[in-house]
């Protein structure tokens, strides 16, 4: 392989260690090699971005290993080195020359001779909003969850509430649920105090569908969710202020995506989130689409076209964080 650079580094990141291997010297002749270990504790980790700049590297790279990688590289972009993140399918070594010394090594001989394609990882502010569009997703599937417990306790109890109300957890729905929790006995006179809207008018039906058999393990195994929704709901409210305030710097991009036809608040800043706000670091539309998983792949053999599925793929300047 021919080498492009004099003095780089690769790194072998584990959940406790970080094995980093320098080479250095002429382009024309076989470079020499210095490998030292370092714990992944801050204090090692600073001392590993000292080194490299005293070894005077102008490039530094290492694999996506799960989310080990992480902490490493919000330490090491701080440096004056060109830091990469490679994709791990792509800088696999031979079969049986697997050591942390020589995956180490590889990844250096490998960027030493340029064959490394950095992946996309977003600027620190980006990171945080992406942390925050996702938890939020998986408050919102939580919250689901414990709604279809509760839809499923009702059930049990035979209590047909949903016949007549489609969203239970609606203002009249949620009205009904807690005088259920409390034990007490609903009738026509509670129901119309109790319900809004255009439910007033299925009152008749409602009252007879929450004739049921719901015991005080019902009620326990229903409080339990309610009190986990809530808590989901609360938190959900207090995530969203926090993405809100994050989307503050991006107004200007937030306007331009929602003038697209589908596209809201909240897709918009789940856009942001994954593709970042600028498009420079995808050279070519058909990389950002390759990125986004919209961009299907090749299944070719014996000139027979295979069904290939979407899925979300690592173009060049593309990685996963």
């Amino acid at each position: 392989m021919d080498a492009i650079l004099e003095c780089c580094a690769g790194l072998d990141v584990h959940q406790e260690t970080v094995v980093a291997c320098i080479l250095f010297g002429s382009l024309e002749s076989k470079p020499k090699k210095t490998i030292r270990t370092f714990s992944t504790t801050t204090s090692d980790l600073l001392a590993l971005t000292d080194w490299l700049e005293e070894e005077k590297c102008s490039h530094v790279a290492m694999e996506s290993t799960g989310v080990y990688w992480k902490p490493v590289w919000n330490i090491l972009e701080a440096g004056s080195f060109q830091l990469s993140l490679a994709n791990a399918q792509r800088i696999k070594n031979l079969p049986g020359r697997k050591t942390d010394v020589k995956d180490a090594e590889w990844i250096a001989q490998l960027l030493r001779s340029g064959l490394i394609e950095g992946s996309f990882v977003p600027p620190a502010e980006i990171r945080d909003l992406r942390d925050l569009t996702r938890y939020r997703k998986k408050l919102l599937q939580d919250a689901t969850q414990e709604k279809n417990r509760i839809h499923k306790i009702l059930q049990d109890a035979n209590i047909k509430i949903t016949t007549y109300i489609s969203d239970i957890f609606g203002v009249s729905g949620r009205n009904i649920m807690e005088s259920l929790m409390d034990g007490e006995v609903i009738t026509v006179e509670k129901l119309n105090q109790m319900v809004k809207g255009k439910v007033k008018s299925k009152i008749p039906g409602l009252a007879d569908a929450l004739n049921h058999r719901l015991r005080s393990h019902h009620r326990d195994m229903i409080r339990y969710s309610w009190s986990h929704l809530k808590f989901l709901e609360q938190s959900l409210i207090n995530v969203e202020q926090k993405i809100s305030e994050s989307m503050a710097p991006y107004q200007q991009e937030v306007e331009l995506l929602t003038s697209i036809p589908g596209i809201n608040q909240t897709s918009s800043a789940i856009m942001i989130a994954e593709l970042g706000a600028d498009m420079s670091v995808f050279p070519t539309d058909s990389q950002l689409s390759s990125w986004a998983g919209v961009s299907p792949g090749n299944n070719e053999s014996a000139g027979k076209k295979k069904r290939e599925c979407f899925r979300r793929k690592q173009s060049v300047k593309s990685g996963i964080m």
